[in-house]
């Protein structure tokens, strides 16, 4: 994984994080005190009734969040304040016999607090018949409960309105449920608005966001994270906020195998530590530009996290490490990790692994594998198997299979594979094939085919390739192709070449030259290319290169012609050791008299096998005076099957008066040709025959 950011510094991340852990700890700490007061009627909450999100997404409530339907109208409770409260309830105070009620209910002493909530309900004060409400239903009375609950709340209370909903909903009473808790949310109440968001959400209704978002603006946690959720999955549905994944290269024209060495963890970025390969939905951190609607989620995502909401702490680190911004992403996946979330300390990790720190990396993996994370089960295997520790890795790999993470019995197959347990390893990949893992099943396929079983390959190579699998389309590109069947190989070499393939692209380059189509070839090629295919830049040169006039030596003091494009792709094939490319680098330097460049590539070239760059590079020598030298490069060409080298050698020997060996390169001309070498050295070997015969 690439990131932008300085690298350096995020090798400190594991000490500076340690460090400042407490120090956020104590932040959060004073924001939940920040927001544990409630509107002008003080209402202070003590009990946790609010509704979770979707599974898997909703953490406990925490201060004022995790309590409700106590009302009080003091926020002091001090042992002090108590007694007051205490002589004044009964002296028959009413306002004190509700606020003591509401101490000892918050205490947890039921049998204290329920003969002062009943006598001032009897007064007609509504935040002790709210929190009478509280205390019924803490007994198990929720009908009788619910009946004190709509007294105060048609008296106005926002949090007996909030009771009351919850206990709707949890009766299936949806309409009567909406009601009391719109009543909560119109009056600014934060639980009951959050209330009606996660209502109206569980019914797909629009309105649920400006519910979230209205209990968010009032401190909410977890409206905060499920606020940024929505707006981030929005994003990922948004062409322009969301990410493309590129495709994976493959070998020319070579059916692409399963990866070497073992994978730990699919994707990039932080989408990798949450994600899957095999396309099943996971509820990891979506790193997006942080722009339009992720910048907004990252807003809330903070606020929910700086509140202690870990989950949202895992989502804004993805986001900041997606940014590059990663000594913060590494402290809030450490703030995260420390509360618990196992994926935090997954994706911390890979971030200390990425920056080099390897050993705490393996640390924070095995927290988390131990909590029952498959991926960092996954990413231990990995690390072991790079140590040649295989049984280790073998167990890990176990570990996050039995996790429920299927890219475990993928690895268990790149493991077997690697050890020529073919067996095994077909076992592994088939099992992970069946549970929908793409890759294995482009894996599985191609041992398949290296069995001689095309036809077995086949469906496995058409299963991965409709699951997204790039290297499973070009595949079936290179199947079809050894069947001779044309058409079909173009149509999936052009569906991988869509998703970025190189190799696949260079293959719909090639075709479309075959067919005369050389606009839409040069297209293909471009991008083959720009992708690292030798092969490509090499055809995309000769493409434009045809399009020019061959270039004449320079006048006599004119200045070297600059290089073209077609030339600087060339180069770029050449470097990367293109054989072809190389010699013709060398051609078109020669043409522009830089000699010196041009013996560089031609020596490239026949020291890699060219038998035209070593014809070339004796051409050159020849020209400077180096004929023996020469010679030797002829030779190796002519070996090699070069026709003119082996005239050019006949030639050399007639003129140094050796005879029967001229006589010899001759024949050997004769025998490679062109017809036109041919019939020069037939003329050649004549000649010496009457030489030797006279």
């Amino acid at each position: 994984m690439v990131f932008m950011g300085d690298r350096a510094t995020l090798l400190e991340t594991g000490r500076f994080v340690q460090r400042r852990v407490h120090e956020m700890e104590n932040m959060a700490d004073a924001a939940f005190a920040a927001h544990a007061t409630d509107d002008a009627e003080a209402v202070r909450a003590v009990q946790d009734y609010e509704y979770g999100g979707t599974a898997g997404d909703t953490e406990p409530s925490h201060s004022a969040e995790s309590t409700q339907g106590i009302e009080n109208t003091e926020s002091t409770e001090t042992a002090e304040s108590e007694a007051r409260h205490r002589r004044a309830a009964d002296a028959g105070d009413t306002a004190s016999m509700s606020v003591l009620g509401a101490l000892l209910l918050r205490r947890g002493d039921l049998n204290g607090a329920e003969p002062y909530l009943r006598a001032a309900t009897a007064d007609g004060d509504r935040a002790a018949a709210n929190n009478l409400g509280v205390l019924l239903h803490q007994r198990g009375y929720a009908d009788e409960a619910a009946g004190w609950w709509r007294i105060a709340a048609v008296a106005g209370s926002a949090a007996a309105a909030h009771a009351l909903g919850r206990h709707y909903r949890e009766r299936g009473d949806e309409p009567g449920a909406e009601y009391w808790l719109r009543q909560s949310a119109e009056q600014g109440h934060a639980l009951g608005a959050y209330a009606l968001a996660d209502l109206l959400e569980h019914r797909s209704d629009v309105g649920a966001e400006r519910w979230l978002r209205a209990a968010a603006e009032q401190g909410h946690r977890e409206a905060a994270y499920r606020l940024a959720r929505t707006l981030e999955s929005k994003a990922a549905d948004d062409p322009h906020d969301a990410f493309g994944r590129p495709g994976a290269d493959a070998g020319l024209g070579t059916v692409l195998p399963a990866r070497s060495g073992a994978a730990d963890g699919t994707g990039t970025g932080a989408a990798r530590k949450a994600g899957r390969a095999d396309g099943h939905k996971d509820d990891g951190p979506v790193a997006g530009p942080a722009a339009g609607r992720i910048g907004e989620a990252e807003q809330w995502y903070r606020q929910a996290a700086a509140r202690g909401h870990r989950r949202a702490a895992l989502h804004l680190g993805a986001i900041l490490e997606q940014r590059g911004e990663l000594k913060e992403a590494g402290r809030w996946y450490l703030t995260s990790a420390k509360s618990g979330e196992a994926r935090a300390a997954c994706a911390l990790g890979f971030l200390l692994r990425d920056a080099g720190d390897e050993e705490s990396a393996a640390v924070w993996w095995l927290r988390a594998a131990q909590e029952g994370d498959g991926n960092a089960a996954n990413a231990l295997g990995a690390l072991h198997a790079a140590r040649g520790e295989q049984q280790t890795a073998e167990r890990w790999y176990r570990a996050a299979m039995d996790a429920g993470d299927v890219n475990g019995a993928y690895n268990l197959g790149l493991l077997c594979a690697a050890q020529d347990r073919t067996p095994q390893a077909e076992q592994w990949y088939r099992r992970a094939a069946y549970a929908g893992h793409r890759e294995a099943a482009n894996a599985l396929a191609v041992l398949l085919l290296q069995a001689g079983d095309a036809t077995g390959a086949q469906p496995w190579f058409s299963k991965a390739a409709e699951a997204g699998s790039v290297d499973a389309a070009f595949n079936l590109g290179i199947l079809h192709a050894g069947r001779d069947e044309d058409r079909a190989a173009l149509t999936w070499y052009e569906r991988a070449a869509a998703a970025g393939h190189t190799e696949a692209a260079l293959q719909v380059g090639m075709a479309m030259l075959h067919h005369g189509e050389e606009q839409e070839a040069e297209r293909h090629l471009r991008c083959a290319a720009g992708g690292g295919s030798a092969e490509a830049a090499f055809r995309l040169a000769g493409v434009l290169d045809s399009r020019q006039p061959p270039p004449g030596p320079p006048g006599l003091g004119e200045p070297m012609p600059e290089k073209t494009e077609c030339e600087a792709w060339y180069e770029r094939a050449a470097e990367q050791g293109h054989r072809r490319a190389q010699v013709r680098v060398g051609m078109l330097a020669a043409s522009r008299g830089d000699l010196e460049s041009a013996a560089r590539w031609y020596r490239e070239a026949a020291e890699s096998g060219s038998r035209n760059g070593a014809f070339n590079l004796g051409l050159l020598l020849a020209r400077e005076g180096s004929e023996r030298e020469a010679a030797l490069w002829w030779s190796r060409a002519a070996n090699d099957g070069h026709g003119r080298a082996a005239l050019r050698l006949a030639l050399l020997a007639a003129r140094r008066g050796e005879l029967t060996e001229g006589q010899r390169w001759c024949a050997r001309a004769v025998e490679l040709g062109p017809a036109e070498v041919a019939e020069r050295a037939a003329r050649l070997r004549e000649a010496l025959h009457q030489e030797l015969t006279a």
